[in-house]
């Protein structure tokens, strides 16, 4: 019988919040063909010329704000949820956790997986959403990395799941307590990307941003494209928890100067929003499963400042699934599957 095991991807953080090891991840992070996709000379000339020399400093400060004594709060509660998926498996599988950058590397994944006899791996990007700066630069290093070490192992990968009835499930369960609440809107913010990702993410290349309404006009397009899998996720969550679709909208946070990206912007909608009227937001990110940098200073610290410099009155962010048991029992389940394929 092969010997099976399970590898859950994340993105990764620095090794500390010192300059030097926050250069070193952002060298990897920025330096991947996938998330700063342009040719190589000039990737490195922006890189080298234009980000590395001061904006490490920058995130160095922006990483202190949220770390903790277990190290950066996006591993520890990734290694939380490998312990506890472990546990509710019965220890059916072994089970280890990787990051995309930085460490735990990949490539060190990899190697310990093969030296434990595994032939037959599921990996699960740790993304509901395909884009290829995340689940897709995850998929590749991860096919790339087994190639290298062990050609005759066997990797399967969850697809994204962002409108899997369960994944739906899941969210609403994290939320619940939240929605239960009075509050006055529902803000989804999604993490943002360049819009000529849509455009190279569409094969046809005449379907994302070329057909009007193109999120909502059914094409095989969207089986590769962010935005129409961020509207799914939206929609399909609202139609669950029975929101009123005046109390709800979606934004795109994390961008970068230079060139367009997915709109609106969450950092503008927070100021928009108390000029609406909007005093007690509740903000959530579902395309993140695990709370970051990203959610933990970007959202929970500087944009409940905007909000409320802006006239809000109460600023709420429901936390991402991190490891909730509904996370743990989705993770399970999935696992489960591909264990027994048939018997659920």
């Amino acid at each position: 019988m092969p010997k099976r095991a399970v590898l859950l991807v994340n993105l990764g953080s620095p090794d500390s919040t010192s300059v030097p090891d926050v250069r070193r991840y952002l060298r990897e992070f920025l330096g991947d063909e996938r998330v700063l996709d342009v040719p190589g000379p000039l990737r490195w000339l922006i890189l080298e010329a234009f980000i590395l020399p001061t904006r490490p400093k920058r995130t160095a400060h922006a990483y202190s704000k949220v770390w903790t004594p277990g190290g950066s709060p996006l591993i520890a509660t990734t290694e939380s949820v490998r312990q506890k998926l472990t546990q509710a498996l019965g220890g059916a599988a072994p089970l280890r956790a990787a990051m995309r950058y930085g460490n735990p590397s990949i490539a060190s994944a990899v190697a310990t997986l093969v030296k434990e006899g595994c032939d037959e791996v599921l990996l699960f990007p740790q993304y509901p959403h395909y884009a290829m700066a995340s689940w897709e630069t995850v998929v590749v290093r991860v096919y790339e990395e087994a190639a290298r070490q062990a050609p005759s192992m066997r990797v399967s990968c969850v697809q994204p799941f962002f409108g899997d009835p369960d994944y739906i499930a899941m969210l609403h369960a994290v939320a619940a307590p939240q929605l239960s609440t009075p509050y006055d809107h529902l803000l989804f913010s999604y993490h943002g990307i360049p819009e000529r990702h849509l455009r190279k993410a569409d094969s046809s290349h005449a379907h994302c941003l070329v057909v009007a309404d193109c999120c909502t006009t059914c094409s095989p397009a969207h089986s590769t494209c962010y935005r129409a899998q961020c509207l799914r996720t939206t929609s399909e969550f609202a139609r669950r928890a029975g929101l009123d679709p005046a109390k709800y909208s979606v934004s795109y946070q994390s961008r970068l100067a230079g060139e367009p990206w997915l709109q609106p912007f969450t950092d503008v909608e927070l100021e928009r929003l108390p000029k609406a009227g909007v005093k007690r937001l509740l903000i959530m990110c579902p395309s993140f499963l695990t709370d970051c940098l990203e959610t933990l200073e970007e959202i929970s610290m500087a944009g409940r400042e905007t909000f409320l410099d802006a006239g809000g009155e109460q600023f709420e962010k429901i936390s991402c699934p991190n490891d909730h048991p509904a996370f743990i029992d989705f993770l399970a389940n999935r696992v489960r599957k591909w264990l027994n394929p048939g018997t659920l």
